[in-house]
């Protein structure tokens, strides 16, 4: 079982979110007062070319080891900064198929629905942090380690110590694909 470490929400447009002593999601909308909260698309660069397609990026989930990797590679890195919502430990994030279901805590259900695509605005919080969370694997494919997204399917509260239970969906799986 995974853990959450840390909670962060921002009402702007901001790379970085605040940290908080717990965070609200609602139902279908994301996290209260949040950027990105809505049914519709929130990011502006999708906001520009439709706005009303649905919004699969309801709520940002990075992993914890990713910034301890990236802080081994002298990119120290503090939770909320990359602009995720909920930082976790202990959960292969990027493993996840498409569909996935994060229980968080006693009450939230989250569906995983594809990988971030991280943007040349990291390097605004640290020059070559775009390309710190790109990867190649052994046959040339790019791998996304900026987190993944998700939309809320049941809200409630989430505070760093919640756990968090991962449900797969049924085979076959699905890879995880940037939303």
């Amino acid at each position: 079982m995974g853990q959450v470490v840390a909670v962060h929400r921002s009402e702007s447009h901001t790379m970085s979110k605040t940290t908080q002593p717990s965070i609200q999601l609602l139902t279908g909308l994301g996290v209260e007062h949040d950027a990105h909260q809505g049914v519709t698309v929130k990011h502006r660069s999708r906001v520009a070319r439709d706005p009303s397609q649905p919004n699969l990026r309801q709520v940002h989930l990075i992993h914890a080891e990713l910034h301890d990797e990236l802080t081994q590679r002298g990119f120290p890195i503090t939770v909320g900064q990359m602009g995720e919502n909920i930082t976790t430990r202990g959960v292969d994030l990027l493993g996840l198929p498409t569909g996935t279901l994060l229980h968080i805590g006693s009450e939230v259900l989250v569906e995983v629905t594809g990988l971030r695509n991280p943007c040349t605005q990291l390097d605004g919080l640290q020059p070559g942090l775009m390309q710190a969370v790109l990867d190649r694997d052994a046959e040339g494919n790019l791998i996304r380690k900026a987190g993944v997204m998700g939309i809320v399917l049941r809200g409630g509260t989430v505070q760093a110590g919640d756990g968090i239970e991962v449900q797969l969906p049924a085979s076959p799986h699905q890879k995880l694909q940037p939303v």
